[in-house]
């Protein structure tokens, strides 16, 4: 399986981080070494000094798919969920500037937090779902899906023109704003509606 992560989705987050905002979506990958093994802590790598959180709505894949029309994208997927991509800010930074990729940034072990999964049909609508992220125990993000630039389907029909979506890989949909640094003994946690879907210890 493989982690598909979608970039400068929520228009906020782009400002924040003063990006150009894309025609198109932004697509980056993670390998499944990059999942954080369950009830395990982030350890903060030695590489980076800015560890950022970013919180996201996850779509767990369900059956194999390429080439992917918008009107039949909802039969791709059965369950939502929320995740952390963390970001070595500093060094994506770095990497940017020299025009590099981020893959050292975005894609190093222990870098994507998988959360609870959620049946979609639970939802009066998946494209208007709040979500949040604290930060012990005070909100740092907040964000709706019906802010994204590109929705769920939408995603899954532009990323399915260029990788087969197989049974389960997981699409990141992007981060709102309010992203920021992590550190040793902080406590995060996120939530869809007033469901609790992860929480993890910093070390």
């Amino acid at each position: 399986m493989k982690l598909i992560c979608i970039g400068r989705n929520y228009t906020e987050h782009i400002e924040e981080l003063e990006n150009e905002k894309p025609l198109e979506p932004v697509i980056f990958q993670k390998p499944d070494s990059a999942i954080l093994l369950k009830k395990q802590p982030f350890f903060i790598p030695d590489f980076s000094n800015e560890i950022h959180y970013e919180v996201e709505v996850l779509v767990k894949i369900n059956r194999i798919g390429k080439y992917i029309d918008k009107k039949f994208a909802h039969k791709y997927y059965s369950e939502i969920g929320l995740g952390i991509d963390f970001t070595a800010r500093d060094l994506q930074r770095k990497l940017k500037e020299k025009g590099l990729p981020w893959e050292k940034a975005k894609a190093f072990d222990g870098s994507a937090v998988v959360g609870k999964w959620i049946p979609k049909n639970e939802f009066e609508d998946i494209n208007a779902v709040d979500f949040s992220l604290k930060k012990n125990q005070e909100i740092v993000q907040k964000g709706n899906t019906s802010l994204m630039l590109w929705k769920i389907d939408e995603i899954i029909e532009y990323v399915s023109k260029y990788f087969t979506l197989k049974i389960g890989d997981i699409i990141f949909t992007g981060t709102p704003a309010g992203v920021g640094i992590v550190k040793p003994n902080d406590k995060l946690k996120g939530f869809i509606e007033n469901r609790e879907m992860f929480s993890i210890s910093i070390k």
